[in-house]
Formats: C-alpha cells, sequence, structure tokens
C-alpha cells in the first residue's frame, strides 16, 4: 500500500479504536449531570455496567467472525452499531432507554477494540507492525487519562448529550476511510465459533450482575427475582462449563483454570477492575455533588489517579523486561491499591481536594502496577496452544471485574443512601414545599439548599460513596492475598514486550496463539533491529569490512532484479551522493552490479549468497526467541514467514 494511503487507514482504525475506549471513561464525569436531567440515580451505575458487558461479551464473536469473514466489512458494521447507539444515547430522554442504547454502543464497541488491532496485521508489514502497536498502545494510555476531563468539558460548555454526540463527525470520518481506503481481506480463517459459550457465559453474567445491584436494593434478598437471578445463574454456568467441554474452539477453556496462575491473575484482574471502574464512577458524583465542583473540575481532579496508573505500568514493564521478574509487582501493587482504597474511605464532606488526590495517585499507582503484569504472568504460564485464548480470557476478567464493580459498589451506595437519608428526614424538620426526593434524583440540588440543610445532605451523600470504598478496600485486600499464590517462573522472550494498552485494561485482547507470539516478536525485532543489527548481521554473515550501510543495501535488493538507485536512495532516505560510497564498495567486492547508465542496481551471484546468508543468521536470531515456546510448526513457520520482512526496511537503515 502507498504509504499515504496506508496512514489514512491507521489514522482512521486509531480513530475508532479511541472512541471505542474513551467511552469507557468518558462518561463518568457527566454522570452526576446525566443523573439531575433523567433522574433515576440507583440506575446510575448501570450506565457504565451496560457498555462493559455488551464489549466484553461480544469480543470473542467480534475475532472470530472478522477472521473467518474479513474483518473490513465487520469493522464497518462495528462502526454503524457504534454510531448508532452513540445517536441514540444522545437523544435519551429517560435512564432506561439511555442503559438500552448504552449496551448497544459497547456491543459496537468491542467490535472497534478488537478488528482495529487485527486490521493493522493486515495492512503494515511485519516490521513496521511493532512501531505501529505502540502507537495503538499510546491510544489507549491517551483514552485512559483524558476521558474524564473530556467528558467534563463537554458538560460544561455543550451539554451531556455531546458526550455522546461527539462520536458521529469523528466515527463518519473513520467509516469513510475505511470504507474508501481499506482493502478486502483475502484471507479467511475457517472458526467453529462457540455461540453456546458467549451466549451461556454473557447470560451467566448478567444475571450475577442484575443480582448484586438489584439485592437488597430494589428487591429484598429473599425476593423470589433474587432467587430466581440466583437460580438462573448457576443454570447457565452449569451449561456453560458443559458447552464448553464440547466446543471445538471454546471461548474460554475450562482446563485453563487448573493452572495456579491463570486462575489466580484472573481473580485478581477480576478484583482489579472492579476497584478501578467503580473508582472512577463514584469519585466525580462526591466531587460535583459534595465540593460543588465543575463537572471538568472533577474530571481534572481524577488525573492523579490516571497518572499514576500510566506512570507504574510503563514503570514495571521496563522492570519485568530488563530483570525478568515479575511476581512482587502485584504483591506491591494491591497493597498500595487496598491502602489507596482505605484512604479514600475515610474521606468526609469536609476533606480537602489535596488529600483525596493524594488518595488516588496511590491507588492508581497500585492498579498501574499490577493490571499489565497479570497478563504477562498468564502469557508467561501457559502453552504455546492456549496463548491466545488465555490472554484474552484475564482480560476478559479483569473487563467483568469492572462491570461487577460499578453495579455492586452502586448497590452499596443506593443502599446507604436511602438508610441516611432516611434517617436524616426522621430527625429533621424541613421547609414548606420541600420534596426530599428532588435531592435524592438530583444530587446538584444539594448546592441550592438552605446553609444548614445543605450540610446535612452533604454528609449523607459523602458517607454512601465513603463506605462504597469502605466494601471496596477489603476486597482488594483478598486480592493482595492472592497475589502471594502466584508462582515465578522463568519469563519467555516475547512475553517481555508488554503491551501497555492491554496493560492499562482499554482492551480485551483476541489474538490467536501464534499472533500474541508474532506481536511480541516483531516488537522485540523492531527494538534489536535499531540497535546496530547490521553490523552484527553483516559479521555473522562473513562480510567482514562492509559497512552496515552496504549490508542493509544487500538485504534490500535480496529477491530482486534490477532496482532503480533513484528508488533505493528514497528508501533509504538520503542522496544518491551520500550512498554512493556505500555502493561503490559492495560493486568491487563483487557483490553487487550495476548497469551501464549506472542508475539500477542488482545483486550479482555472490551478493545472492551473501544475502541468503545474511536471511539464514537472521532466521537464526528469530528462532532463539522464540526457542522457549518449544517445537512448534507453526512457529517454524512464522519465522521463516516474517525474516524477509525485516531485512532492508527503511525503519532500520543504518544512519
Amino acid at each position: 500500500m502507498r504509504r499515504r494511503g496506508l496512514a489514512f487507514i491507521i489514522v482512521a482504525l486509531m480513530l475508532g479504536m479511541l472512541l471505542a475506549a474513551l467511552d469507557q471513561t468518558i462518561v463518568s464525569t457527566a454522570l452526576p449531570t446525566i443523573v439531575s436531567d433523567l433522574g433515576g440515580l440507583e440506575e446510575l451505575s448501570w450506565v457504565v455496567t451496560g457498555y462493559l458487558l455488551a464489549s466484553t461479551v461480544s469480543t470473542p464473536l467480534w475475532g472470530k467472525l472478522g477472521d473467518q469473514f474479513g474483518r473490513k466489512y465487520l469493522f464497518v458494521a462495528a462502526i454503524v452499531i457504534f454510531l448508532v447507539g452513540s445517536a441514540l444515547c444522545g437523544l435519551s430522554s429517560s435512564m432506561g432507554q439511555l442503559i438500552a442504547y448504552r449496551s448497544l454502543q459497547g456491543l459496537g464497541g468491542g467490535g472497534l477494540m478488537v478488528l482495529a488491532q487485527a486490521i493493522v496485521g493486515d495492512v503494515v508489514s511485519a516490521r513496521e507492525r511493532g512501531k505501529y502497536q505502540g502507537w495503538f498502545g499510546g491510544v489507549f494510555a491517551v483514552a485512559s487519562v483524558v476521558g474524564p476531563l473530556l467528558g467534563g468539558l463537554f458538560v460544561d460548555h455543550l451539554s451531556w448529550h455531546w458526550v455522546f454526540y461527539i462520536n458521529l463527525p469523528l466515527g463518519a470520518v473513520a467509516l469513510f476511510v475505511i470504507v474508501a481506503g481499506l482493502p478486502n481481506d483475502k484471507s479467511q480463517t475457517r472458526h467453529r465459533i462457540d455461540f453456546a459459550g458467549v451466549v451461556l457465559l454473557g447470560g451467566a453474567t448478567s444475571c450475577l450482575v442484575l443480582l448484586t445491584t438489584w439485592g437488597g436494593t430494589t428487591y429484598p434478598w429473599s425476593d423470589p427475582v433474587i432467587l430466581g437471578l440466583a437460580g438462573a445463574a448457576v443454570v447457565l454456568l452449569v451449561a456453560w462449563a458443559a458447552a464448553e467441554r464440547r466446543a471445538r474452539e471454546p471461548v474460554l477453556p475450562l482446563e485453563l483454570f487448573r493452572i495456579r496462575a491463570f486462575t489466580m491473575s484472573s481473580a485478581v484482574g477480576f478484583v482489579v477492575g472492579f476497584a478501578m471502574f467503580g473508582a472512577l464512577t463514584y469519585l466525580p458524583l462526591y466531587l460535583q455533588a459534595v465540593h460543588g465542583v465543575t463537572p471538568t473540575l472533577s474530571g481534572l481532579h481524577l488525573l492523579p489517579m490516571m497518572a499514576g496508573m500510566l506512570t507504574m505500568s510503563i514503570i514495571s514493564g521496563q522492570i519485568i523486561s530488563r530483570t525478568g521478574k515479575y511476581r512482587y509487582l502485584p504483591i506491591t501493587g494491591t497493597a498500595f491499591a487496598t491502602v489507596g482504597l482505605f484512604m479514600l474511605s475515610m474521606l468526609t464532606e469536609h476533606s480537602s481536594l489535596w488529600t483525596m488526590s493524594v488518595d488516588l495517585l496511590v491507588l492508581g499507582m497500585g492498579l498501574g502496577m499490577t493490571m499489565q503484569v497479570l497478563v504477562i504472568i498468564v502469557q508467561n504460564a501457559v502453552d504455546f496452544k492456549d496463548l491466545g485464548v488465555a490472554t484474552s480470557g484475564v482480560t476478559f476478567f479483569r473487563s467483568i471485574g469492572g462491570a461487577f464493580g460499578v453495579a455492586t459498589l452502586g448497590s452499596v451506595f443506593s443502599s446507604r443512601l436511602n438508610d441516611d437519608l432516611s434517617r436524616l428526614l426522621a430527625r429533621t424538620r424541613l421547609p414548606p414545599g420541600f420534596d426530599p426526593a428532588q435531592v435524592q434524583q438530583d444530587p446538584t440540588a444539594i448546592q441550592r439548599l438552605p446553609p444548614e440543610l445543605a450540610a446535612d445532605f452533604l454528609h449523607v451523600y459523602a458517607d454512601a460513596i465513603a463506605t462504597v470504598f469502605k466494601v471496596a478496600a477489603p476486597i482488594m485486600l483478598v486480592a493482595f492475598a492472592l497475589t502471594w499464590l502466584i508462582p515465578q517462573q522463568q519469563l519467555r522472550e516475547t512475553t517481555k514486550a508488554a503491551d501497555l494498552g492491554e496493560g492499562l485494561g482499554a482492551t480485551s485482547a483476541e489474538r490467536s496463539s501464534l499472533a500474541e507470539v508474532e506481536r511480541g516478536l516483531v516488537r522485540l525485532a523492531d527494538a534489536d533491529l535499531r540497535r546496530g543489527f547490521y553490523a552484527r548481521l553483516g559479521s555473522l554473515a562473513g562480510l567482514d569490512g562492509i559497512a552496515p550501510q552496504g549490508v542493509w543495501i544487500i538485504a534490500r535488493l535480496d529477491g530482486k532484479g534490477w532496482v532503480e538507485a533513484a528508488e533505493l536512495a528514497c528508501r533509504a532516505d538520503v542522496s544518491r551522493a551520500t550512498g554512493r560510497p556505500y555502493v561503490d564498495q559492495l560493486v568491487e567486492r563483487g557483490l553487487v552490479q550495476r548497469s551501464d547508465d549506472e542508475d539500477r542496481l542488482r545483486l550479482t551471484g555472490e551478493g545472492r549468497m551473501a544475502a541468503g546468508r545474511l536471511t539464514r543468521s537472521s532466521l537464526e536470531s528469530l528462532r532463539g526467541l522464540v526457542a522457549d515456546w518449544g517445537d512448534s510448526p507453526q512457529l517454524e513457520r512464522l519465522c521463516e514467514r516474517i525474516t524477509p520482512e525485516l531485512l532492508g526496511a527503511h525503519a532500520d537503515r543504518p544512519r
């Protein structure tokens, strides 16, 4: 593909992924305003939970269907579903409508995140894939940090509807570029899609989330509705387990749970998602209702948590790649997160915003030290055949943990708020004509009350939100205990190439085992090719005395006939005069031949033999990187396939 056309496609893919990632966090600072407009404070959690559940459960289907029927039109369908859901969210006139349309939006969002990553592998050469993977990781980092802030800006300067409407012009641009510029995917992989597993697991999860949301608040725990949800969840889980035993390609193989590292990491990831999304959902409500700050400032006050997550994710990845040790990081991280949640549980209406910022920084650092590492632990513990599904499994549990966290903590918040309000109303004399239900449905109404009465209601809200973190802190303490059961194993080479986006928990990976190894392999190769690789490769291939630039030229000419000298200079991003001395050296050694007009170059017979030695040396280095996965014909073919793509690329030309 021409580089300009490729650039447009990459931007469109990143834009689509940015929209899907932002919608996991951008809504949080808008929720208090949405509740004040639509009512339904007790249903607030489902605005977040509906999106998370739909995107997480649909992820395996999008990935498999894209492999089987081609990714272009599946990606177009995901964009359309996402945009329709966004438009309907903006038009919602009740919380019930908003929750339903958020679920539709999440269905499309799951496809955007999964298919965008897969399409990169279709349109980008193996040599440049590592760079673009880094860009996509940056998209998730940006979305995680700026999402709450953008949500506040839209609410303050436009309206909460624009939190969703903003997706329409941006998504339309991505849709136009993809339809016009992305070629059809010719390669298709047949799958036996585990529809039963997806439906049963999604149904069981939804029943459990509803049970934790409604139990003790909307319905008593002994109510037939709650008992029915519990029974349905058990039946669906049993049916799911039976379906997974028979499935050719199970969405989550049961044998993975026999691996202690996978089971413990999944459990810890569940709790980490629980804490992260719970904090993102209820802290803006605390800031706007109790402290009376604007939605924009509430997003700004969440930045310490996001900055701590991002910084420690990067540092953790560097520590692991350099030392090969990872076990102490989730132990330390969950300890930090537990302390951070405990500090947040002591918030009152009198707590300063600086105190809360420190609390959030501690929590964010703990989450950052944990999330990325859990993916690495699982990848390092499983066999090659289970690598892809195990990676998607651990990210699945983290996302589902987020859905449970928002729903469960929402139930805790509503229950405590109702109890505190009942006690307050029983002992407080209200002014004539005042409706206490108004404060319950619209938290921002507190700021318009007389000072004495407002103080009582502020205390009620602060206490209810602090209770959310009092419940979350001991749950995180359980995760801290579980991290001690994670074993330390020798780190495989390809697992050192951590993916920042998955580490931040913004996406659920959905790649095959081979694609998972290839992802790590090309990122390692990308780093190696930039560090004097051609000088070392020339020495291994017996090209002593040949400059690294000359070795690059041989690799570039390999497998081609006559090549225009001007084209070669353009590929190397130098003038012909700059490159001429290196060509002269190769001509003198009998490795390269010039045409009579000196405008074209090609390898001689000896040059082709030297190029073959370069390829074999490069192939051996790739084999060494995947050797710790054991013998596999698939891995051997992978190394043979990408070796020619890695040599002679523009990105690694010696300067």
